[in-house]
């Protein structure tokens, strides 16, 4: 019976979510449901990406990404939540750092809020429920 070790390389490929330089890209995962967080924390650890914390308003979602400044480079924000609104957070952490890298993430039915997050400075947006692939794939076009 052949082993892993018979074939090494079969199945083996590069984890997305890290630098070319082999460290995981740091996330920052902003929203009110548990669920979701859950499920985008779970996609995001497959490939490698690395959670560093999460927040469940726009408010604490704008404290931490202050906090973790500059050791961050993503952040994914709902659009949709109590205290503070993700359009809201997305605007102060643009105004705190300009390159900051946000993809929105929004309910259907949400177009006008999508655009006027994109317009304010938001990398891209996801659109629930979330579909991994395309989940990954909007994360890595905006860390290009």
């Amino acid at each position: 019976m052949k082993s892993k070790t018979d074939f090494p390389n079969i199945n083996q490929k590069k984890a997305e979510g890290m630098s070319p330089d082999g460290v995981p890209f740091r996330v920052l995962v902003v929203d009110d449901s548990m669920f979701v967080t859950k499920q985008i924390t779970q996609i995001l650890n497959s490939e490698g990406f690395e959670v560093v914390a999460t927040a469940c308003d726009g408010g604490e979602g704008v404290e931490k990404y202050k906090e973790l400044y500059p050791n961050l480079d993503l952040v994914t924000m709902d659009i949709t939540m109590p205290k503070m609104d993700g359009v809201t957070a997305l605007e102060k952490i643009i105004e705190f750092d300009a390159d900051a890298k946000v993809i929105m993430i929004s309910a259907l039915g949400k177009q006008d809020l999508v655009k006027k997050s994109l317009l304010l400075g938001a990398k891209n947006y996801i659109v629930k429920p979330l579909d991994r692939k395309k989940v990954l794939e909007r994360l890595l076009m905006a860390l290009k």
